[in-house]
């Protein structure tokens, strides 16, 4: 690596006021760990709200769901007042339940009302299979065949999508769309609040998926009038493998009956009446379904209070500045090997993470993580790179970038990775 871009990395951590957040977080000596858009590290904040919560159940046992602090009984309702602010909306519009996909079933349940020729769900063609799938069902469910009504945004280059393509099919036959806030692929950031604005001015429900934005970049759902969003806290607020999710109804709904009901559905004050008419709670609690998973939610109070501490504008604009001193090192050093970037360069179009392509992209990503470097392959020749700025440096850009390269120079990790000698 350029000696020059090195001491660069050193300056830049040094005036960094994030940096000292990283201590806080659990690394393993000597590795970077660049996949935190897949799961993002422990922190010693959500151990502690963890180990907390464990020892409530330990000493108040089922006293718990009113003696904690917070009451276990209200602890969705307390988390939402937190993430909130995150995604843009009034604490009454989020609720902590759930996971990703459960509450994409939920939101679409409540929401998707076929009627005449109104009945099809927009998607786009990179979509995360999951919500693909969702979709299918409930398509299903409705005696509706999704090979009529489905329909898919195509993307022109198999990387990325056009807003004027998803414009354009946003037609008088469809009810609802769907689409990802960040492309999980490529880290394209789609224009939200225009499309947004497209999408209600034609009368179609909105609805984003903000797993790969939600803790990345700063959210207003309310300001544009999103009909619905969900997402998960296990990447970029680091609350643990199959974390709580999360939702958002925009307020406008508010008193829809719940298309899943269950006993969490209810309001507050009426939900130990114990009678069999539902009484649902006013705002997006009322999709609620069971019981909080409680140990999972636990993380998520010590990781939201880290990220706060933080300060979403701080992170996204450390966020920023990573990805893009990232794209300068790899377009000074591995550009000749035949290593591209498909995420857009502008910062208004670009994620948390940036994703490279070669197309031994498996191989080499079995490499770097034998050679500490902790990266995520996307089929089928995608290397996501996801500087997290709570926990990492622009040194640890350099060195990455540094140890690829030298894979590159040595060649012969495709042999490695198909002999199994790569993990």
């Amino acid at each position: 690596m350029d000696p020059a871009l090195r001491q660069e990395a050193a300056a830049l951590d040094a005036v960094d006021p994030l940096r000292p957040f990283a201590d806080r977080f659990y690394r393993q000596p000597g590795a970077i760990y660049l996949d935190g858009n897949s799961l993002g590290l422990l922190s010693r904040d959500a151990e502690a709200s963890l180990l907390r919560t464990l020892e409530e159940w330990k000493r108040l046992a089922v006293e718990g769901w009113t003696e904690a602090d917070p009451p276990w009984f209200f602890s969705a309702e307390e988390l939402a007042k937190r993430v909130a602010a995150l995604v843009g909306a009034q604490s009454d519009e989020v609720i902590v339940t759930g996971s990703t996909t459960v509450n994409l079933h939920q939101l679409l349940a409540t929401l998707y009302r076929p009627q005449g020729t109104r009945t099809k769900v927009l998607v786009d063609a990179l979509a995360f299979p999951s919500d693909v799938f969702a979709v299918e069902s409930h398509l299903q469910l409705r005696g509706l065949d999704p090979i009529e009504h489905l329909v898919k945004v195509p993307s022109r280059d198999g990387r990325t999508l056009d807003e004027g393509d998803i414009v354009a099919s946003l037609t008088d036959d469809v009810a609802v769309a769907v689409l990802p806030a960040v492309v999980f692929t490529s880290g394209q950031l789609l224009d939200m609040a225009g499309v947004t604005a497209e999408a209600r001015r034609r009368g179609i429900l909105i609805g984003w998926d903000c797993s790969h934005s939600v803790g990345a970049v700063p959210h207003r759902l309310s300001e544009w009038n999103a009909d619905f969003a969900f997402w998960c806290h296990y990447k970029y607020l680091n609350a643990g493998p199959g974390a709580v999710g999360g939702l958002y109804l925009n307020r406008q709904h508010f008193g829809r009956a719940p298309g899943l009901a269950g006993w969490f559905s209810s309001a507050k004050e009426r939900q130990f009446d114990m009678g069999h008419e539902l009484t649902p709670a006013a705002g997006a609690g009322a999709l609620q379904i069971g019981t909080p998973h409680l140990l999972s939610q636990a993380p998520l109070f010590g990781a939201l209070a880290l990220h706060h501490e933080a300060g979403m504008d701080r992170l996204r604009a450390k966020s920023l500045a990573l990805t893009a001193f990232l794209r300068r090192l790899v377009e000074a050093r591995l550009s000749g090997f035949g290593v591209g970037i498909v995420t857009p360069i502008e910062d208004d179009r670009r994620g948390g993470h940036l994703a490279l392509t070669h197309p031994d992209g498996a191989s080499l990503c079995r490499a770097l993580r034998s050679a500490g470097v902790i990266p995520d392959h996307r089929p089928p020749d995608i290397i996501r790179l996801a500087p997290v700025p709570l926990y990492n440096s622009f040194a640890d850009c350099a060195e990455a970038v540094g140890r690829l390269a030298a894979i590159l120079e040595r060649g012969g990790f495709v042999e490695q990775a198909s002999r199994g000698l790569v993990p």
